[in-house]
């Protein structure tokens, strides 16, 4: 039997990307229980991805006695409740993003898992992929001098359709929104590219339904002196874009593709005129964050994207919201 042993909830679509795949190609790791709402869809799931126990509810794949670890990809509104109750019952806990509705559930996650001495993580998978490791690498080479501007974007591409209606993004109630959404990456990559926590100067939402964003840009200034710009949109016409672009004082880094590199990218490096490219690994990045976890779990190592991290990440998209005019989610 493998040492971690994953029980997921709910049969979220990037439940078989984010997890069940990943463990597939992983010695180490087995996803041997599932439930879901509707039960027919985890019986679809488990079927599929090999996983060995359908239970009945949530409750019942946390107290499972095979299960030792819990990935939660509930739609954000049951993150904070579900992860509770993983932690709780001593489990540690891979949590989907946003990590909770607002910072102060995210405060709430992230004190139970310290007190229960238990790894607790947002799944910003990105973050461990070698070719998010590479900017941060040249960046910090100082070879696009001191930082003058940060741009991230991650819009969708639905061309001449709507987001569904019914789509939990398109639902305030259940953390919908770009920025919950798309938004939240490039806040991600701003963050983590700077080493650096933002001060939201403006943001600007085109809304949807009400108080559910289907666009929002947030200015930020760093305390370097630099600025930034983030961006996640789902709007009818958008075409799908996901780039992080670095301005200096001596030349420019771009990288098309950092959400999910395996997909495609480019590192693109302009300096005096100069301008040179590189690729990297097609491995995935849910394969990297599943190694990293394995790992934190073996050795105890703090992690990029552990619960410390996710509550700075869900102040700045609560300031995001307040800029825009916008209601906190859970609010």
């Amino acid at each position: 039997m493998a040492d971690i042993r994953f029980g997921t909830l709910g049969a979220a679509n990037i439940t078989p990307n984010a997890l069940t795949q990943p463990a597939s190609r992983n010695a180490d790791v087995a996803v041997v229980a599932i439930a879901a709402r509707d039960r027919a869809r985890a019986v679809a799931m488990a079927e599929k991805e090999g996983v060995e126990h359908v239970v009945d509810d949530y409750q019942a794949v946390i107290d499972h006695p095979d299960v030792n670890v819990v990935y939660n990809p509930l739609p954000i509104s049951h993150h904070h409740e579900w992860t509770l109750k993983a932690l709780a019952a001593g489990k540690p806990v891979l949590c989907e993003k946003s990590f909770a509705m607002n910072e102060r559930e995210a405060i709430e996650m992230a004190e139970a898992a310290d007190k229960a001495g238990l790894l607790l993580i947002e799944a910003f998978h990105y973050r461990y992929h070698p070719v998010f490791l590479r900017t941060l690498e040249i960046y910090h080479a100082g070879s696009i001098g001191d930082l003058v501007r940060l741009t991230g974007r991650f819009h969708v591409g639905l061309g001449d359709r709507d987001m569904p209606s019914d789509s939990i993004r398109m639902i305030y109630e259940t953390g919908g929104g770009a920025t919950m959404d798309m938004g939240c990456y490039p806040l991600s990559w701003l963050r983590h590219f700077t080493g650096e926590e933002p001060e939201v100067v403006s943001a600007e939402a085109i809304e949807g339904p009400p108080n559910v964003d289907l666009r929002l840009v947030t200015e930020l200034r760093f305390s370097s002196g630099a600025t930034g710009s983030a961006s996640g949109s789902m709007m009818r016409g958008d075409r799908f874009v996901t780039d992080l672009v670095a301005e200096g004082t001596k030349g420019t880094l771009t990288v098309n593709g950092p959400l999910v590199p395996h997909m495609g990218h480019e590192i693109r490096l302009e300096v005096d005129g100069e301008t040179s490219t590189e690729t990297l690994t097609k491995r995935t990045t849910y394969d990297y964050q599943l190694d990293a976890f394995v790992r934190a779990l073996n050795t105890g190592e703090k992690l990029a994207t552990d619960a410390e991290d996710a509550v700075k990440q869900m102040r700045l998209i609560d300031n995001a919201y307040r800029a825009a005019g916008m209601k906190v989610r859970g609010t």
